[in-house]
């Protein structure tokens, strides 16, 4: 049984966005004022990914714990209720997210995925996602032929 009437969950479901989430927005501010530039939500590549940093090749998927079902994180309950019906919408999320990295990564793509719970967490995670992007500047650096 649900918490709150039909109308309001009717409502409130229709108000879940995919793009510019909370997670993702705190995530782009972070990586903006490390001095990283972007490009958001490329529809030419699998998935679209969140944020896409073309000079490294790398993706960043931002992915809610909910409704990609992160492992172990206390946000990734399943509802009660038509449990059938979410056990086959998560099990064909989490499909679809695998598909998606596999055809970035047979295309050349560094795939990166940050969960919600470690943006709202900050730190530790948010530190080895930098130090990740700072190895792949510098490679990236390296292999690029200089302009005179």
């Amino acid at each position: 049984m649900d918490v709150v009437d039909k109308a309001t969950r009717s409502r409130m479901m229709a108000a879940i966005t995919g793009k510019n989430t909370q997670p993702e927005l705190a995530l782009r501010r972070f990586l903006h004022a490390l001095g990283y530039r972007f490009r958001l939500h490329r529809k030419d590549l699998p998935g679209k990914p969140d944020i896409v940093m073309p000079k490294l090749r790398t993706c960043i998927f931002v992915h809610g714990c909910f409704w990609h079902r992160h492992v172990g994180c206390q946000y990734a309950t399943t509802p009660k209720t038509r449990s059938e019906f979410w056990a086959a919408k998560f099990s064909r999320n989490v499909e679809r997210d695998l598909e998606n990295v596999q055809a970035l990564e047979a295309t050349g793509w560094t795939v990166m995925v940050v969960w919600e719970c470690e943006i709202k967490q900050g730190g530790g995670r948010l530190s080895d996602l930098h130090e990740a992007l700072q190895v792949k500047a510098l490679s990236a650096a390296s292999v690029r032929p200089r302009c005179r």
